[in-house]
């Protein structure tokens, strides 16, 4: 159920003084209720409007199997808009509705959120974005990053440009490329850090929002400095801006690896299509394509219905499939919780427990094998590597972690600010 927050004051008066018949009480009483943030119609909505109907497809996959632990999920989803003050009382309303998690969206979100999650005891997701220092399960005891994130991210990069160029970065120069806002910001530290290890040169060219104007940056990159690689960090309609640049100055796209918001098909359909951006790496935290038997799964159940499946996954596969990973791993917490109640329904801090309870889990390869504990919210800091081969995404890399002890050494600083 996806509600308006332009009704939401209204519906939220008198809520608490409803009876309900007895009959109702006990369906509700095998139902759990997560809370959704998504933006279909502000700034981020090319995200928005396939990542949450992915979210969507896995919990009613689901549900058509008789849900969790025989718990049906019931989904509030709320748009704010891409603005925080939404955001904020879209986490109001998921209380009132009993909501035992919250899957936030955006990193401005999920920093007004942080210690509302912790006050209500309700585990919150922020998979891929969001501060890489909440990644510490003791110092944001109910934020899951559950992804790779941005430190995990930057370090991951350094890896495979080190793999690409050879095994040895010292004496190179890398570019790094990004948009010039916290989250752009963030994966600097381990950069400086990994340019003293490995001794290579870094230099840093920040793009200004909305991102659509980087001639100049560019241009810096591949007439004064002419690095041996580039590192991006752009988001929305950015990425595409910055193949089209690339590509127009010159420089060769296999020398470019991008973080995993300018990873989509449609940031390289927009940056030119396939045969433009040949070469062009992209990090993923989470499987590229349609080969995976979930989404085979979910095929089969709109076939079922006698619906046509789901063409966005044809073409928006990137995005969609993180929107089942986001509800995967939430169904997963949900499970262990269930399960260490011997069955009974669990509040938000089972939830909590539950999501620290996860051990091994893949959905089929999708995932990267994540661990989640009391300590590491993140599960690993995986990614995998896609390079755009022979007009399509080709899997340049397993799932892989980097510098675990540079991203613990940052973590450990980050705690005693």
């Amino acid at each position: 159920m996806r509600v308006s927050m332009r009704s939401l004051l209204g519906k939220l008066m008198g809520v608490g003084a409803l009876v309900l018949p007895a009959s109702l009480a006990l369906a509700q009483d095998k139902e759990i209720v997560f809370g959704l943030q998504c933006d279909r119609t502000g700034v981020t909505q090319i995200v928005g409007t396939v990542i949450c109907p992915a979210y969507h497809d896995y919990i009613a996959l689901v549900n058509s199997k008789g849900g969790v632990g025989g718990y049906k999920v019931k989904v509030l989803e709320i748009d704010h808009e891409y603005k925080v003050p939404l955001g904020m009382e879209a986490h109001e309303r998921f209380k009132k509705e009993g909501a035992v998690l919250h899957s936030v969206y955006g990193t401005p979100h999920i920093a007004a959120l942080n210690k509302k999650l912790e006050e209500d005891k309700m585990p919150g997701t922020s998979p891929g974005f969001g501060t890489a220092a909440a990644a510490d399960g003791k110092r944001y005891p109910y934020t899951f990053p559950i992804a790779a994130t941005y430190w995990s991210q930057g370090a991951a990069a350094v890896k495979f440009v080190k793999d690409q160029l050879g095994g040895n970065l010292k004496g190179k120069k890398i570019a790094y490329l990004y948009f010039d806002n916290p989250a752009g910001k963030e994966p600097i530290v381990i950069l400086e850090d990994l340019a003293k290890i490995e001794g290579f040169e870094l230099k840093q060219f920040a793009v200004p929002s909305p991102g659509v104007e980087m001639g100049a940056q560019v241009l810096d990159i591949t007439g004064r400095f002419k690095p041996d690689f580039v590192i991006a960090h752009l988001f929305g309609r950015s990425p595409s801006v910055s193949l089209k640049e690339l590509k127009g100055k010159g420089f060769p796209l296999s020398k470019v690896v991008s973080l995993v918001w300018g990873a989509a098909e449609a940031d390289i359909i927009a940056g030119g299509g396939w045969a433009a951006v040949e070469g062009y790496h992209t990090l993923h935290f989470a499987g590229v394509g349609t080969d995976f038997q979930v989404i085979k799964d979910i095929n089969a159940m709109y076939k079922a219905q006698n619906k046509p499946e789901p063409t966005k996954l044809q073409e928006q596969s990137v995005i969609y499939n993180r929107g089942v990973f986001m509800a995967a791993v939430q169904v997963e917490a949900i499970s262990n919780a269930i399960k260490a109640k011997g069955g009974a329904k669990p509040t938000g801090e089972d939830v909590k427990k539950g999501m620290e309870a996860i051990k091994g889990f893949t959905l089929g390869g999708l995932v990267p094998p994540l661990n989640v504990t009391a300590e590491d919210h993140e599960g690993g800091g995986w990614v995998q590597v896609w390079s755009v081969k022979g007009g399509k995404y080709v899997k340049s890399t397993e799932w892989f972690q980097a510098h675990r002890d540079l991203i613990k050494k940052h973590l450990e600083a980050d705690a005693k600010k």
